[in-house]
């Protein structure tokens, strides 16, 4: 157990060795590679070499240095795990607050492709308004997959007039929400449900998820607090994987889903 706290140590509590194992994670490099990447002298960077090449971690050839095998082993697995510290320090009063349930293992596992999302706060006085940016980011999609497990109003009027564009749309909905729509909107969903673009799907179990939306330009993710008080903070993100980790949470829940073709 002793051996394994000073790899860790010998990884982790210098930010020179886990920059010097994740550069050496593709090819070998020189010490003029390795100066110029880490903008540092050979004094301050040998002395971190000799600590790595004891460990076991890196080896040197000639003028060049390179991983081990046991340091490509943990070099391979370092970016996830970094990528997952560094998305949940960076919204981290967010991710602490909200229930992690409703999200699969499999994507719990891949929470590292949410980089670079930003923390979206509704406005105090427009509480039960759609963020602007979330709607003006829709308009411009040309394919659209949402979940929502609460009824919005601006639902009957925002996605029928995306609808009558040809964007195609596919969204799950709870009972509950279908049966808001059913009971007070029913003309209005049976036209939208008549576009050959659009498809609605009931969503038969308690998804844990507020709500989701992701399109060829974005991923919308709001989650439900762990407290009763839902305060509609959700985090938007427009990077590939984030977008790419949104569909797979949809194809997810599409597979418990049941499709509705008329109300």
């Amino acid at each position: 157990m002793g051996e394994q706290v000073k790899l860790t140590d010998l990884v982790f509590l210098s930010d020179k060795r886990k920059k010097l194992l994740l550069y050496l994670k593709d090819k070998p490099r020189s010490m003029a590679e390795i100066q110029e990447y880490l903008s540092s002298d050979p004094v301050s960077i040998l002395p971190q070499l000799k600590k790595l090449k004891e460990g076991n971690l890196i080896v040197q050839k000639g003028h060049n240095y390179e991983l081990s095998l046991m340091g490509l082993v943990i070099a391979a697995q370092m970016p996830p795990f970094l990528d997952t510290l560094e998305v949940l320090q960076k919204n981290f009063d967010y991710w602490v607050k909200r229930n992690l349930e409703g999200i699969p293992p499999f994507l719990r596992k891949r929470l590292f492709e949410l980089k670079n999302c930003k923390l979206i706060l509704p406005d105090v006085s427009h509480m039960f308004e759609l963020n602007p940016e979330f709607v003006e980011k829709l308009h411009l999609s040309t394919h659209i997959l949402g979940f929502a497990s609460y009824f919005h109003p601006s639902f009957t009027t925002l996605y029928p007039e995306i609808a009558k564009k040809g964007v195609e749309i596919s969204l799950i909905f709870t009972e509950p929400v279908l049966q808001r729509f059913e009971k007070d909107f029913r003309e209005e969903m049976c036209t939208f449900l008549n576009n050959e673009n659009v498809k609605v799907f009931l969503f038969p179990q308690d998804a844990k998820i507020a709500d989701f939306t992701v399109t060829d330009r974005f991923f919308l993710l709001t989650l439900f607090p762990k407290e009763k008080i839902f305060e509609h903070e959700s985090l938007l993100c427009s990077e590939p994987e984030t977008l790419k980790w949104g569909t797979d949470l949809f194809s997810h829940m599409l597979k418990e889903a049941i499709q509705i073709k008329k109300i």
